[in-house]
């Protein structure tokens, strides 16, 4: 699909690129032990990356291209043969997550089969619960699970949502970026807006009751008046998730390629805060809530794969260019907690070439644990979130392994305390609604005081 969605990208510097956990995700997966611990103590989310796309969007730099060879079925092979490894080193799953690309150009075909894999190898008892959301709480460990699969609203078809529901698949994310034709064709967004609302009713119509979709604001030529549409009618089709997304020019792309070029104009800066502003405004007056910076749901809806991510949950990875991430066994309460992250190599032909019998796909960017650089990105990720950031622990951490760290940090956080940006307790750090519209400004900072 090529949309920010809501998969979660992390940056992965090459520390390890084939060295001694290089070689296959197996390496890595068996260093961190999730082959000998406890079933409830293996990584619960599983996030699968489809690379097919039916067009390159502009702004898109997610690895995903337009298959002109027909590699649906050597994908699905391959994959298959990467989940029955990955298998052995999972627990009971609280979260799948399949992203792109667009999963949904797979064959229907390959689908049916894809999931009766899945089903097969997997523990997916708490994703199969019905699922009721009164009077639930995300941030506790979750009762019950979630299947995500993101959709493209031209591929959305009944067919294919009906096979989606009988595999397990009870919620849907679909990519609408705007209502508005001139604002798709700036992104090179191919499809009717119109769609949208019959993706959507497609996944009720087949018994998936959890749809979100995915908006884009600050798009060159971009109104407040056009955006405060598009909200509208987001919300008329009453969602229970919506991701609200500002447009970044990241490298590498089309777009920016575009705006290096002057033939686009970035939206200026006031006005994306307005739009920023006016989201939150005019989301929570329908009943949802921001979770997320760029997050929004109905009460007990929050996307559960996301959660574990931003609250640095393990999480296994299939898929070419799939980010994974496990921890090490914590050793003791004096030892801080470390994490590998990798990522499957990006190539679709490099990755069919690797040994299907051997399972695990090849590996690129390698990170070894690091104490000071996960308490960095506890620091980055937990402070995106409206619940906050969990503050006990992490602070007692840096006390033991740089004091000097801990009081950096607690300074820039009283800092923006003072300026009305950060709310603080003995528990909890958690950002205002003025702080969120600095939230990269300060998680900076913080995180620059963390070092040794």
């Amino acid at each position: 699909m090529g949309t920010p969605g809501e998969s979660v990208r992390l940056s992965l510097p090459q520390r390890d690129p084939g060295g001694a956990l290089g070689g296959d995700a197996g390496v890595i997966l068996a260093a961190a032990g999730c082959d000998r611990t406890e079933p409830a103590q293996r990584p619960r989310a599983l996030y699968i990356h489809t690379p097919f796309c039916v067009h390159k969007c502009h702004y898109c730099d997610f690895y995903s291209f337009v298959d002109t060879r027909d590699q649906q079925v050597a994908f699905v092979d391959r994959l298959i043969a990467e989940l029955r490894a990955l298998a052995a080193h999972a627990g009971t799953l609280e979260s799948i997550f399949v992203g792109g690309g667009t999963p949904s150009l797979l064959r229907i075909d390959l689908w049916q089969r894809l999931l009766g894999e899945i089903n097969g190898l997997f523990d997916l008892s708490m994703i199969r619960q019905p699922w009721i959301a009164e009077h639930d709480d995300p941030w506790r460990e979750v009762t019950r699970g979630e299947f995500t699969v993101e959709c493209n609203p031209e591929s959305a078809s009944p067919e294919l949502m009906a096979v989606l529901r009988a595999g397990g698949v009870n919620r849907v994310s679909i990519g609408a970026q705007s209502f508005v034709d001139a604002h798709l064709k700036t992104l090179e967004r191919w499809h009717n807006p119109e769609n949208v609302a019959k993706a959507v009713e497609a996944a009720r119509r087949a018994g998936i009751a959890r749809q979100s979709i995915d908006l884009i604001f600050a798009i060159p030529g971009q109104t407040l008046e056009e955006w405060d549409a598009d909200l509208r009618i987001a919300l008329g089709l009453g969602l229970t998730h919506l991701s609200c997304y500002a447009l970044t020019f990241e490298p590498n792309t089309a777009m920016t390629a575009r705006l290096r070029a002057g033939t686009v104009r970035a939206c200026d800066e006031e006005l994306e805060a307005e739009m920023f502003r006016h989201t939150l405004a005019t989301i929570r007056s329908a009943g949802m809530e921001r979770y997320e910076v760029s997050n929004f749901a109905l009460p007990g809806h929050e996307s559960r794969h996301n959660i574990a991510y931003w609250v640095q949950k393990p999480w296994l990875a299939a898929g070419p260019s799939a980010s994974g991430h496990v921890h090490e066994p914590r050793g003791s309460a004096t030892t801080p907690m470390g994490t590998y992250r990798f990522k499957n190599v990006p190539r679709l032909g490099t990755y069919l070439e690797s040994d299907p019998a051997r399972g695990f796909s090849p590996v690129i960017d390698v990170e070894s644990p690091d104490a000071l650089r996960f308490i960095r990105e506890r620091v980055m990720m937990g402070l995106r979130l409206q619940h906050g950031l969990e503050i006990a622990e992490l602070l007692n951490d840096l006390e033991l392994m740089s004091p000097p760290s801990r009081k950096r940090l607690q300074v820039v956080a009283e800092r923006a305390r003072d300026r009305g940006h950060l709310e603080m307790t003995p528990a909890r750090w958690a950002l205002t609604d003025a702080g969120f519209l600095l939230c990269d400004a300060i998680t900076a900072e913080m995180i620059a005081g963390v070092r040794v």
